[in-house]
């Protein structure tokens, strides 16, 4: 389909704009583009009065102007806002009592969501454009952001899904005067389709049976009956919690960060051959070879010097095994997780500009506008998406045909 284009103004039309002015000076503070963004602004409360008085009662007429200065992205500009003789006009493009101009209070999101605090917004608004915003605006602003947290949170989900990534990261939040580290709890699934999204964020202090089987059961009010595979972090009482809401799952450890906890007990010099030597274990063609090459390990100079590593791996087997059911390429979305890596490292650049956060509360607000800003740069799933569906049909049956046609 062919692109449409913008609408041209016409040059003759920009002569009379500028009017033998300097262009430069269009864009300053009460410049051409300010006096257009009154003009217009103006322009369309008086088309919404017009229709307002069509619709109305007889008797009501217009009733002078009122006034009302409003704040955008380049300065202040004072509008005049119709009125009628009833008091029953309510504009839509300014309410009554707005005081920023429509776009500013996203520009101000977009600020905080790349995790500039309320006091770096400020700052930066008064440096660039001279427009003087207090911090507690700047929040205020950002607030709004809270109910739409909620109403995502508690949005409803489809009955099942193929795939879903479960991971955390810490975050250092103040609690009662006290910087505690807090866990924060990603759920990324990865549809029928290869499209990606994610189901739920949780912050949570300390995470065990009771937090997960929480969880679980909010998936399940919202309307999840079936997770055919599960891919966790280690995560402590997972297995458990989620098998007993959801009992057919199959849960999967997921192998990278299986792999960087068995290289925490390496020392640094050592790191490169141990990592070269745990390949044969995921590499396996199945599991029983998966099974004899963690036994080589352990025989081995690494495994007798690093005896942990071989003790993490047998406590996560369970988990581990139904890894080796999939052929290589679908392995690959398994033990790669570029999804959910890549969404992490955005979420741990916001997080490190922030150092801390004063309540559960501020980071919920910015790890949403994340995830929100990181949804919608989504454009397709992995390549290898095609053969995993092949694969999931033939392991799943009717349960997967179910997911591709919700």
């Amino acid at each position: 389909m062919a692109r449409r284009k913008a609408p041209r103004i016409p040059d003759a039309l920009l002569d009379q704009l500028l009017a033998g002015a300097d262009p430069k000076t269009a864009f300053d503070a009460h410049g051409l583009h300010d006096d257009l963004k009154k003009a217009l602004a103006e322009r369309a409360l008086n088309a919404e009065m017009d229709h307002h008085l069509a619709g109305d009662d007889a008797g009501n007429s217009r009733n002078g102007y009122g006034r009302n200065t409003v704040t955008t992205e380049t300065g202040r500009i004072e509008l005049e806002i119709p009125r009628d003789r009833q008091a029953t006009f309510d504009p839509q493009l300014i309410a009554k009592y707005q005081r920023r101009f429509p776009g500013f209070d996203d520009k101000i999101v977009s600020m905080y969501a790349r995790g500039m605090s309320t006091r770096e917004i400020a700052g930066h608004l008064r440096e660039l454009y001279g427009i003087e915003v207090s911090p507690d605006l700047v929040s205020a602003v950002t607030d709004a952001v809270l109910e739409e947290v909620a109403t995502w949170q508690a949005r409803p989900l489809e009955p099942v899904y193929p795939l879903v990534f479960f991971d955390a990261l810490r975050i250092k939040v103040r609690d009662k005067g006290v910087v505690r580290n807090k866990a924060v709890h990603i759920a990324l699934h990865v549809r029928a389709d290869g499209a990606k999204e994610i189901l739920g964020l949780w912050l949570e202090q300390n995470e065990g049976a009771k937090f997960w089987l929480r969880v679980m059961n909010e998936l399940r009010n919202r309307g999840v009956e079936d997770i055919l595979l599960a891919v966790v972090d280690g995560l402590k009482a997972f297995p458990n919690a989620i098998r007993a809401v959801f009992p057919e799952v199959m849960v999967q450890t997921c192998i990278v960060h299986l792999l960087r906890h068995s290289l925490d007990f390496v020392s640094y010099k050592d790191r490169k051959p141990v990592d070269a030597a745990l390949k044969g274990i995921y590499r396996a063609i199945d599991a029983a070879a998966s099974e004899a090459a963690l036994g080589a390990f352990e025989e081995s100079l690494w495994g007798r010097r690093y005896p942990a590593i071989t003790q993490n791996w047998r406590r996560a087997w369970g988990e581990v095994v139904p890894f080796y059911a999939f052929p290589a390429n679908v392995r690959r979305i398994l033990y790669t997780t570029n999804a959910i890596e890549a969404l992490n490292a955005k979420l741990r650049r916001a997080v490190r500009a922030r150092g801390h956060f004063p309540t559960d509360e501020a980071a919920m607000k910015l790890l949403f506008l994340v995830l929100n800003r990181s949804e919608k740069e989504w454009k397709t799933g992995p390549r290898e998406w095609v053969m995993a569906k092949a694969q999931f049909a033939v392991i799943f049956g009717e349960r997967f045909t179910r997911a591709m046609a919700a």
